[in-house]
């Protein structure tokens, strides 16, 4: 992002929170532009992989991981990163990270039958247990999400007709799939997006959100039980051909949400790429003004009822009135983003692009 001939600088992370919060008083204003003038500031990963699973853990500490089995990890803000890949997975593609702290991860690799994998550190990477290989060959694993350190779920595209639901209660070491009677009929052609590790999400200790597109319509369904029973809900977001649809999701509580999505083909409008919910995502009203193109991944910032960002290969929205309006603040390439409580923003994408939000 650009400073606007302002001085770039990072300030402590209490001086973040206090600029933040005046930034963000007047929420949607030219004063919130002019006061807050955040920065993308890349970090050196050493590597040209690509990046679409993505952790925050604090300011100092998150873990990314992508292509070729590859897996990162800083403790030191971005200025090191220590290659922590399973042994032995050079092969898979891993789409979506879990962290609980610096020592704690889980992974998920993708792809048709035994791609699809998950994969368990304790000790900060030095080893991993691999903990579930799906068996089925018509089972294609998008994303996982975590309610606590213990309890979360995986989903894979539809399975006779249903999306299939794993979960664990061990913090990733074991898991099963759910029972398919609570999921809903999915629509022809209707599949999740493993582009962002953002199209299962989930906020508090039992509600759950899930993405889709590819069908007829982009819908976005939810569950209020731990993926037990599930609701599905029509959004905005644009659908009807497999490279369309909702591809990230991100609620700052259990009633507020944002759809970020569109058309992942480079050159592709991407008309109504985002959409706002106030009801836990029973109904999706399409935003004011959308992210002008593609939009692969979304969180909200800290500490801010109002406040996200948008990612995608084309570069960085930002929103300061909970989705309605979004503007341009970057044209950098990311596929995803995670912040912290903390302030610790970051977000990752092609060719080992790591950075981290600067104030």
């Amino acid at each position: 992002m650009t400073s606007k001939g302002k001085t770039r600088r990072t300030v402590s992370v209490g001086l973040c929170g206090a600029a933040l919060a005046a930034a963000l008083a007047t929420p949607g204003t030219a004063q919130a532009d002019e006061r807050w003038q955040p920065h993308w500031e890349l970090k050196q990963t050493g590597t040209e992989v690509r990046f679409r699973g993505l952790a925050a853990v604090t300011r100092d500490t998150a873990w990314a991981a992508g292509s070729k089995g590859t897996v990162l990890r800083t403790t030191d803000g971005g200025k090191s990163w220590r290659n922590v890949s399973p042994p032995g997975a050079g092969e898979l593609e891993f789409r979506d990270i879990e962290a609980f702290d610096g020592r704690r991860a889980v992974v998920l690799a993708i792809g048709e039958g035994e791609a699809s994998r998950v994969f368990r550190t304790g000790d900060g990477g030095a080893t991993w247990a691999e903990s579930f290989r799906n068996s089925d060959p018509k089972a294609f694993y998008d994303c996982i999400t975590f309610f606590d350190s213990r309890h979360g779920l995986a989903m894979s595209d539809p399975v006779d007709g249903k999306y299939r639901i794993l979960s664990t209660g061990d913090g990733g070491k074991s898991w099963k799939v759910l029972p398919s009677e609570g999921m809903p009929p999915a629509q022809p052609g209707e599949a999740g997006f493993a582009a962002s590790g953002q199209c299962l999400v989930s906020s508090g200790p039992k509600d759950v959100w899930l993405a889709t597109g590819g069908g007829a319509t982009a819908r976005v369904l939810h569950s209020a039980d731990r993926g037990l029973h599930w609701t599905a809900a029509e959004s905005t977001v644009p659908a009807g051909d497999p490279a369309r649809g909702v591809f990230a999701l991100a609620f700052r509580d259990r009633t507020h949400g944002i759809a970020v999505g569109g058309d992942y083909r480079a050159g592709q409008a991407s008309p109504q790429a985002g959409a706002v919910t106030r009801d836990g995502g029973r109904s999706w009203q399409q935003a004011t003004t959308p992210p002008p193109a593609y939009r692969s991944g979304v969180a909200w910032l800290p500490h801010s009822r109002s406040a996200a960002l948008a990612v995608g290969p084309t570069g960085t929205d930002l929103t300061t009135d909970g989705g309605r309006n979004w503007r341009a603040v970057d044209t950098g390439s990311y596929d995803t983003v995670d912040c912290t409580a903390d302030f610790g923003c970051w977000a990752s994408g092609e060719k080992g692009r790591i950075a981290r939000l600067e104030f």
